[in-house]
């Protein structure tokens, strides 16, 4: 049983950083791909970032770049988002997910199997 486990939410003020992780219970994460989605109140849930294992390679949704990095501590089989430069509107429920999607299936939920349980990120402005 694969597990996710995410850390580092809570309530910042606009303009200020937060880094959130999630812990993966799997014996490696090689052949993977990592990534962040959110959700705010009433909304659907949207892509944020995500990282091929194998490779490194990044891929982000447009109103993060430049403002939000994902990156990773192989030995530790963990994902981070580094978020800097809060807005209100980052306001939500951010869930790490796992998983081994098509290129076409990166930046959508479908193409995951493993999610952690999500954790709260509130922007005040």
């Amino acid at each position: 049983q694969v597990q996710l486990v995410e850390s580092g939410g809570g309530l910042v003020q606009a303009g200020d950083s937060m880094r959130l992780s999630c812990v993966a219970s799997v014996p490696t994460l090689s052949g993977h791909t990592m990534a962040w989605f959110r959700q705010a109140p009433g909304q659907e849930r949207e892509f944020v970032a995500a990282l091929r294992w194998n490779g490194g390679h990044t891929y982000y949704t447009d109103s993060v770049k430049g403002r939000f990095t994902i990156s990773r501590d192989n030995g530790k089989k963990t994902v981070f988002l580094q978020m800097n430069s809060l807005k209100p509107e980052d306001t939500a429920v951010y869930s790490c997910a796992g998983g081994v999607p098509i290129l076409s299936s990166i930046t959508t939920s479908r193409g995951y199997r493993y999610w952690g349980q999500g954790t709260q990120v509130t922007v005040s402005s």
